[in-house]
């Protein structure tokens, strides 16, 4: 999604500059007044509004850093999730999540206040009541490694929602990996 920055400097003017969006994907911002609307559609399409007239312009990225700079670096970071998997039947993350969770912990250590929920998920092997214990140890586990790494216990929360959510909908008693996971929400 692309984000409208919008800047009002007194009475006498307001600006809207549209931001390409974080992920390349194109967006659009329509501005309504009393003297009509303008779209604004392409990655730093600009409009001011001034007492009697609309100006619309195309503004560059140095110009939104020059202008809008402070008002950007103010936010926050956007949310981020991540996707780990477990072996069969376990807490024990498999090789390829095991190098995953670095990359976690890097973008973890770079945010300056995290919140973050881990949520832990099962396969269908099992009874609902084994897979929801065995759902929030992988939950668990996860958020124990993140402690390790040094995030406060305090910003995060674990909790186990067993087989009800599965990834791959399987019959009962179906092992598959994609559905033994732990998803963690950063924002």
């Amino acid at each position: 999604m692309a984000l409208a920055v919008l800047l009002a400097a007194g009475c006498a003017s307001e600006r809207v500059v549209l931001l390409p969006s974080a992920d390349g994907r194109p967006g659009a911002v329509v501005v309504r007044d009393a003297g009509g609307e303008i779209r604004l559609d392409r990655p730093y399409a600009a409009t001011a509004r001034r007492v009697g007239a609309n100006e619309t312009y195309q503004a560059s990225p140095e110009h939104v850093e020059e202008r809008f700079g402070a008002a950007l670096a103010a936010q926050p970071m956007r949310p981020k999730s991540y996707v780990l998997y477990f072996e069969a039947g376990s807490n024990q993350l498999t090789a390829e999540s095991q190098a995953e969770f670095a990359k976690l912990r890097a973008e973890v250590g770079q945010r300056a206040a995290v919140e973050v929920m881990v949520i832990g998920h099962t396969d269908t092997v099992g009874n609902a009541l084994g897979n929801d214990a065995l759902s929030l140890k992988r939950a668990e586990s996860v958020r124990d490694l993140l402690v390790e790494a040094g995030v406060a216990g305090e910003k995060m929360e674990a909790v186990g929602r067993g087989e009800r959510e599965l990834l791959v909908p399987t019959a009962d008693e179906v092992d598959e990996p994609a559905n033994r996971r732990v998803e963690i929400n950063l924002r």
